[in-house]
Order: structure tokens, then C-alpha cells, then sequence
């Protein structure tokens, strides 16, 4: 799977940057287990390997239009800004239609735990995500705010 992103951008540091993000998802696995009193058993794992998938989508995509807004001439700060706020409706929706839709299982004691991880730590990644894939990208670039002229 990493090779296949590398591949897709033909490049390593958007692959880092779209990979880096992956541990964020530990955070709200761990909250909403311990909050659940669930154990992170091989159901949790499972649901847990589909939201690093679900992660890197919603990575792929902010690093892929910060990468268009820059090849379309945008200063590189400005492109990281606009590529944050215009891909974070699209990110937040698929992850809350995701939330609501694997949230019937928390009934089912054979999935409430793959249900907890994927809700839980998409809860949390996406909205780290949203901050910190832009930040990876400008500390990996080198990409600095434009000095403000008077």
C-alpha cells in the first residue's frame, strides 16, 4: 500500500507526509475503546487496517489538490490554506456518512469493537488530519507564510 502511493506520486515526501498521519488514529481508537470497555481484539484490527485506508484517502486528497493549486501557479502557502478548506467539506462528510453508517453495529457484540475503532479514530484522525496534513506539507517542503508587505 505504501508503494502504491509512491508510485501514484511519483515522489517520497507527499508519500511521508500522507503516511505520517497514520498513527494520529491511535488516539480515538484508544479513547473510544477504553470508553466503550471494548478489547481491541481481531475485529478491532480489522476495523482498524480500514481506517488507515480511509486515512490516506482523506490524505491523498489534501496533498493532491495542495499539488494542483501549486502547479496552477498559487504561492505554495497560499495552495496549502486553499487545498485545506476546500477539500475539508468533502473529508468531514465521507468521514461522518462512515461514523453514521457503522454506527448500527455498536449492537452487535461480534463487531462493536471494529465499529468503535473505525468511529472513534475517524472521529479524531479526520479532524487532526485537517490540521496536520497541512502543516507536514509546508514543514516537509519548506514552505513558509509570504512576508506581508506594507
Amino acid at each position: 500500500m505504501i508503494l502504491s502511493v509512491i508510485f501514484m506520486f511519483n515522489a517520497i515526501r507527499q508519500p511521508l507526509v500522507i503516511w505520517l498521519t497514520a498513527p494520529l488514529a491511535v488516539v480515538g481508537v484508544t479513547v473510544g475503546l477504553i470508553a466503550f470497555q471494548t478489547p481491541f481484539e481481531f475485529m478491532a484490527i480489522l476495523g482498524f487496517l480500514s481506517l488507515i485506508g480511509m486515512m490516506v484517502k482523506n490524505a491523498i486528497v489534501l496533498v493532491d489538490q495542495a499539488d494542483v493549486e501549486i502547479s496552477q501557479g498559487k504561492p505554495p502557502y497560499q495552495a496549502i490554506i486553499d487545498a485545506a478548506t476546500s477539500r475539508a467539506r468533502p473529508v468531514l462528510l465521507g468521514a461522518l456518512t462512515t461514523i453514521f453508517g457503522v454506527a448500527p453495529l455498536l449492537v452487535d457484540p461480534f463487531f462493536k469493537s471494529m465499529a468503535v475503532t473505525i468511529m472513534f479514530g475517524l472521529l479524531f484522525a479526520t479532524i487532526l488530519t485537517l490540521v496536520v496534513i497541512p502543516l507536514f506539507y509546508a514543514l516537509f517542503f519548506g514552505i513558509k507564510p509570504e512576508p506581508k508587505s506594507l
